[in-house]
């Protein structure tokens, strides 16, 4: 039994985070009001990063993650990030979908109390990423890197434009939006997969330039992206009145901000990923 994965900075911060997370579900759960996709993404979100944590506790608790064919660091280090990622949105998403002004009744408080518990959950994941971060000059673990990082970053903030995406049919500049957003996020999932199978020893090239070359061209695509979508979007179309929560206008408008996100975070990418291959 190793107690060191319990005592440890790290080991406190995934302590919290399954007591936090815990804490959320169960309060949303106990008030039975949690429908729809919105709830129940949220309700997924908690339990999934509740039931990953607990199992990384337990593993290295007892120490059997050498068992696994897997990179253990790269691993905790990805799931961390994408936790953090979230169980953020979630914390966004569930008070400004279910909680209503003035909240005064008992499950307006214990929904409350569940806002809290995820916004502090967040804080604990995001801990965990600071104290697990490679320092400058350890590469031993990749996704662990700020370039590591940035991928799982990268195909979290694709799959919420997935999640977005309606009415690009029939429009040759969304669709190549459309086939940007996909390709990316099929090759960085490609290398957060394969760098946590062990499996990039494999690849017949050298590696470090390869993933500068596919940085330097996901830029350029996501730039094309970040001109089209909007352009194509918006080209003569006025906001609705009223525009609810499922308007088009809305949710082109966040696929729009999403699309910047992601430019911004391939720059950021391919500068970190540049300095570690040159300099």
């Amino acid at each position: 039994v190793n107690l060191r994965a319990l005592t440890s900075w790290v080991g406190i911060a995934r302590l919290f985070a399954v007591v936090l997370s815990c804490l959320a579900f169960s309060l949303v759960a106990s008030t039975g009001h949690f429908g729809g996709p919105y709830g129940t993404w949220c309700m997924f979100t908690w339990c999934f990063c509740f039931t990953v944590t607990l199992l990384v506790l337990l593993l290295e608790l007892l120490e059997l993650y050498p068992l696994l064919p897997l990179s253990w660091d790269d691993f905790t280090s990805a799931f961390s990030m994408l936790a953090a990622l979230m169980v953020f949105t979630s914390s966004v998403i569930f008070p400004a979908t279910f909680i209503s002004s003035p909240c005064s009744s008992n499950q307006c408080a214990r929904q409350a109390v569940a806002t809290t518990a995820s916004c502090l959950c967040f804080l604990a994941y995001a801990v965990e990423v600071a104290l697990t971060r490679a320092k400058p000059g350890d590469i031993s673990s990749f996704l662990s890197t700020v370039p590591g990082l940035l991928k799982v970053f990268e195909a979290y903030v694709a799959c919420l434009i997935f999640s977005l995406l309606d009415e690009y049919n029939g429009e040759p500049g969304l669709m190549w939006c459309v086939a940007v957003y996909s390709i990316c996020f099929i090759f960085t999932l490609l290398i957060i997969i394969f760098t946590i199978g062990r499996c990039l020893a494999y690849i017949p090239c050298p590696l470090e330039k390869m993933l500068v070359g596919y940085n330097f061209l996901a830029l350029l695509m996501y730039l094309t992206a970040t001109v089209l979508w909007p352009l194509y979007s918006f080209r003569g179309r006025s906001r609705p009145d009223p525009c609810g929560r499922n308007c088009w206008w809305n949710k082109h408008l966040g696929v729009t901000f999403l699309t910047i996100f992601n430019l911004i975070a391939y720059l950021v990418d391919l500068v970190y990923s540049t300095r570690m291959v040159f300099v």
